[in-house]
């Protein structure tokens, strides 16, 4: 069992700047990380991914305007987003692909005023 808990989301205008946290329980070391969010009445949509060598993946509405990074010593992952748009609005959630299942965590809320 992995425990995730995200952490830095927050109320901002459109175009700034937040850094998500996401600290796992267990060693994170060699597993595939990942951001998804969700927004009201729409589907859980993959955001980004990061592999266990550091290799990233974006979708390409947050593409140069989102960055996931990992630090395996601290057990987490980050998710810094620039030039915020009101569409970005939604609750982050981080996932970790392990032994052939998902772990989720709890989400973090992130609002974007226009």
């Amino acid at each position: 069992q992995v425990q995730l808990v995200e952490s830095g989301g927050g109320l901002v205008q459109a175009g700034g700047s937040l850094r998500l946290s996401c600290s796992a329980s267990t060693s994170i070391f060699l597993y595939r990380m990942g951001w998804h969010r969700q927004a009201p009445g729409k589907q859980r949509e993959w955001v980004a991914a990061i592999e266990s060598v550091g290799s990233t993946a974006y979708a390409n509405s947050v593409k140069g305007r989102f960055t996931i990074s990992r630090d395996n010593a601290k057990r987490t992952v980050y998710l810094q987003m620039n030039s915020l748009e009101p569409e970005d609005a939604a609750v982050y959630y981080c996932a970790i692909n392990r032994a052939g299942n998902t772990y989720w965590g709890q989400g973090t809320q992130v609002t974007v005023s226009s």
